[in-house]
């Protein structure tokens, strides 16, 4: 029987049923601070594969680094086969400024557009290039945790390639995730490229601004964290019976943008994930007299599951991400 074995990632290396945090080098700034990506290995007593969990490329989205934070007070490696790899915090700088990107690199700023970066490149391109150099060569499937951010709340809602391994991978996110999409960013993000390299990713979404009160935090956190164990059952990396969604759908994303300028109330009983019908009313623009300027009406069947956090907007803001639902998953 194939034996556990050490796992190295940048500074840290745990042997089997060993915790090591460590970092991945990329440089240093004018002043000196050094430009690092810090990551966590629980590394199992049994063989098994690398489960690999990548939190804040997006610098003002914490709900994945709390939602790792969380998983590693409760994975237990001696119960573990396999590694579970996680990087709360993919996009440093852009995290200490509580900013979708790195406030110092403008030509690259978004880094969940320019994944996996370039050795050579600008600043942010060379983070996420020391960073893929890693995950590429020891994950064996990866999901990515996103938010709304400061701009918005997402609902439950995964972003898959449709390989089988990929919807494999988002019903393994447990009850309750049923909202599947097809990959809206075709490059430039890490499941991109774990398609790229033969691979399996996923890019999930859940929490935003509308969801920062300590209460609603704590329990967006935790439903993230679960499925970070969730997946682990599934994959028999972890004792327990792992949880499935009762509803899954397919579908394609589009973002619904403002006609007007003004006020954007939603249409009473209109909620995230909730089935519609095309040409439901999702909100009507008014003005600040409370006079209508237009309405929003859902564009297909399928259900809203991000909104904008401030409902003031002008013509052609975004005001939700809509699913347009194509049908059943098996």
């Amino acid at each position: 029987m194939t034996e556990a074995r050490t796992v190295t990632i940048g500074t840290a290396s745990a042997k089997p049923g060993e915790i090591v945090r460590g970092t991945i080098a990329v440089t240093e700034l004018a002043g000196g601070s050094k430009v690092e990506i810090p990551l966590v290995i629980v590394n199992g007593v049994n063989p098994g594969p690398v489960f690999w969990v990548n939190g804040a490329i997006h610098g003002d989205e914490p709900e994945g680094p709390m939602a790792c934070a969380i998983a590693l007070r409760e994975v237990d490696p001696k119960q573990l086969s396999g590694t579970l790899v996680m990087v709360p915090v993919i996009n440093v700088m852009a995290f200490e400024n509580a900013n979708r990107g790195n406030p110092l690199d403008t030509f690259s700023f978004d880094m969940n557009r320019i994944y996996p970066g370039r050795p050579d490149g600008y600043l942010s391109e060379r983070i996420a290039w020391a960073h893929s150099e890693w995950m590429s060569k020891i994950a064996d499937f990866e999901i990515s945790i996103h938010s709304g951010g400061a701009h918005s709340f997402l609902a439950k809602a995964i972003f898959v390639d449709e390989t089988p391994a990929s919807v494999e991978l988002a019903k393994a996110m447990g009850e309750g995730w049923g909202c599947i999409m097809s990959n809206f960013l075709p490059k430039g993000s890490p499941m991109a490229q774990m398609k790229a390299i033969g691979k399996t990713g996923i890019t999930v979404e859940l929490g935003g601004r509308s969801a920062t009160s300590p209460e609603r935090f704590a329990e967006v956190s935790r439903e993230l964290a679960n499925s970070i164990v969730n997946i682990l059952r599934h994959y028999k990396m972890y004792p327990g019976q792992a949880t499935y969604p009762k509803d899954a759908t397919k579908g394609q994303q589009e973002a619904l943008l403002a006609p007007a300028s003004g006020i954007f109330v939603a249409t009473p009983g209109v909620d995230f994930l909730k089935p519609m019908k095309k040409g439901d009313s999702i909100a009507k623009i008014v003005n600040i007299f409370g006079d209508e300027l237009a309405e929003l009406k859902a564009p297909a069947d399928g259900m809203i599951f991000g909104l904008r956090a401030l409902p003031n907007v002008n013509t052609g803001d975004w005001c939700c991400f809509f699913n347009k639902v194509e049908g059943k998953r098996d």
